[in-house]
């Protein structure tokens, strides 16, 4: 990775990041980014995720996947309650951890600092802005802070909550961890027809040619569960890009998650079409699996094993399994650089 020098954000905000050509984006000094496969099948595959961790105020921004995480007790680390950044003075700083997916060829990247309360705050960025939550970005972080720490139960922290995630080793596997973490309540409802109306036809299908079980469901941000009756169904759809996202942008939805019949044990495929945050389609969408967990679990389905990747050339499965109270559990397994 080249380490050349940044612009020093801290000594001058108005630093502009688009003219930044290094890699490292300005986010400090001495900044890693380490991309690992999150969520993958039988070994391989993967959605690759930029994961980088950052030391707090007190350590002067310094944003360093390379050595462990920061613990600073400077000013600028979030207050319990709150996460990193969301104090009014990282505008710059967003700016740059927009650029990391694009520059590092993810969709999503994730940014993990130790808070002074002990809990780890997350962030969740796409090219096109900043993410309340995500569901792989949160498994990558759980492995990255396994393979600094050992096996680990945790608390994190996103803009809106603080769950509990833990991660370790995966057996006989070296550079691989699995991830389990509790993604927060899944509400869901029956869509309009405004929504039937808009967002169907965009992904090829006719409004009513879905049958009732079409849902809308949220984890934070709403997106449609849409499903179709097979595998090759599922394959076969060519959605509209633009025509979808217009639709997503005027019903305020994340985007469209299509999914084939599950099998008696929970086995199904999914696909993720969300070009309102800049993923066309996602390799690996956890946090709407785990909307699908808890609709399925209306229908007396505890658990599902969830393949995706699979039109993009990067195979992905994501599990999941409803608890008799009704929370979700979120998996998947990582592979780390080796």
């Amino acid at each position: 990775m080249d380490r050349g020098r940044k612009p020093d954000l801290a000594a001058d905000p108005a630093a502009e990041p688009d003219a930044d050509p290094d890699p490292d984006l300005g986010l400090g000094v001495d900044a890693d980014v380490v991309v690992v496969r999150a969520c993958l099948r039988g070994g391989s595959g993967g959605s690759p995720t930029a994961v980088v961790v950052e030391r707090a105020e007190g350590d002067r921004h310094r944003t360093d996947a390379g050595d462990g995480i920061g613990t600073g007790t400077g000013a600028g680390t979030a207050a319990a309650g709150g996460v990193f950044g969301h104090d009014g003075g990282d505008e710059v700083r967003d700016r740059y951890r927009r650029r990391v997916p694009v520059v590092h060829g993810t969709s999503h990247a994730v940014f993990v600092r130790r808070e002074r309360d002990g809990v780890v705050g997350l962030r969740f960025f796409t090219s096109a802005g900043e993410l309340p939550a995500c569901g792989h970005g949160t498994v990558a972080a759980l492995a990255v802070l396994a393979s600094r720490e050992g096996p680990c139960r945790v608390r994190l922290r996103t803009g809106r909550r603080v769950f509990a995630g833990r991660a370790e080793p995966a057996a006989g596997a070296e550079g691989r961890f699995t991830a389990v973490f509790d993604p927060g309540p899944v509400v869901l409802r029956a869509p309009t027809a405004e929504e039937r109306r808009l967002v169907l036809p965009a992904l090829g299908l006719a409004p009513g040619g879905t049958g009732p079980d079409v849902r809308v469901a949220g984890v934070g941000r709403e997106r449609l569960l849409v499903p179709v009756p097979s595998r090759a169904a599922l394959a076969a759809l060519a959605p509209d890009l633009d025509r979808l996202r217009a639709a997503c942008d005027r019903l305020g939805l994340l985007g469209a998650y299509v999914h084939s019949a599950p099998t008696a044990g929970g086995a199904l495929a999914a696909r993720m079409f969300a070009p309102s945050i800049g993923v066309p389609e996602d390799i690996a969408n956890a946090n709407s699996t785990a909307c699908l967990a808890a609709r399925l679990a209306q229908a007396g389905i505890a658990s599902i094993t969830v393949d995706m990747g699979d039109s993009l050339g990067s195979p992905a499965t994501i599990t999941a399994a409803t608890r008799p109270d009704g929370t979700v559990e979120l998996g998947g397994t990582v592979a780390l650089p080796t």
